[in-house]
C-alpha cells in the first residue's frame, strides 16, 4: 500500500467552540468554573455567567467549623503528608553503634548539656545571690560566708580553706565586674 494512503490529510479546522453550560445563554463557554469541593469537573461558561457563579459560589458551604479549619491546616502544608520533625528517622539510627559518642551507659541516652556559665554567673551561684547587686548586699554576704568558711574557724580544715579560696575569688570576680 503507497504511503500516502495510510496517513489522512491534516486539516486546520479549530475544534468547535464550547457552548456556555448556564441554561438559555448561546454564548461560548470560555472560562471554567469548579462542580464541587473536589475540583475535578467544570462548568463553561461566558464571561458574564462565570462572574456571577464565583462571586455566589463558596467553596466551604455545607462543612462544619471543624472540616474547615481542617480544610485550612491541609492547605497550609499543601496537602502534603506532615509529621514531627524526627519523627520518622528516631528509631532508625542508633548512633551508639557507631561508637562516636560516650555513653556513660548503654542503655541510657546521654543527656543535653546546659550551657556553661560566664565567671560572673558561677560566682553568683557561690554567693546565692542574684541579679541586679548592690555592693551593700554583695559585702554582707561576703562577710557572712568569710566567717562560716575561714580555716581558723574550722580548725584548719582543707576542705573550708578550699572553700574559702572560691569564695576569695568570686567576690573578686564580683567586685571588678559590677562596681569597679
Amino acid at each position: 500500500m503507497p504511503r500516502a494512503q495510510l496517513f489522512e490529510p491534516m486539516t486546520d479546522a479549530p475544534p468547535p467552540p464550547r457552548p456556555c453550560d448556564h441554561s438559555g445563554c448561546a454564548s461560548v463557554g470560555e472560562f471554567r468554573a469548579p462542580r464541587s469541593r473536589t475540583l475535578s469537573n467544570y462548568y463553561w461558561f461566558c464571561l458574564e455567567h462565570v462572574r456571577a457563579y464565583n462571586a455566589a459560589w463558596n467553596y466551604y458551604a455545607g462543612m462544619s467549623e471543624a472540616q474547615i479549619e481542617q480544610e485550612v491546616r491541609q492547605d497550609i502544608v499543601g496537602r502534603r503528608p506532615t509529621w514531627r520533625l524526627g519523627a520518622r528517622i528516631a528509631g532508625r539510627y542508633d548512633f551508639r553503634d557507631f561508637g562516636l559518642f560516650d555513653f556513660a551507659d548503654a542503655g541510657e541516652r546521654a543527656k543535653p548539656k546546659s550551657r556553661l556559665q560566664t565567671p560572673q554567673e558561677k560566682a553568683l551561684t557561690i554567693f546565692d545571690l542574684a541579679l541586679p547587686l548592690t555592693f551593700a548586699a554583695l559585702k554582707a554576704r561576703y562577710k557572712e560566708l568569710v566567717k562560716r568558711h575561714h580555716p581558723d574557724a574550722n580548725g584548719g580544715d582543707k576542705e573550708a580553706e578550699e572553700r574559702f579560696k572560691v569564695i576569695n575569688q568570686a567576690y573578686s570576680t564580683l567586685k571588678a565586674s559590677y562596681f569597679s
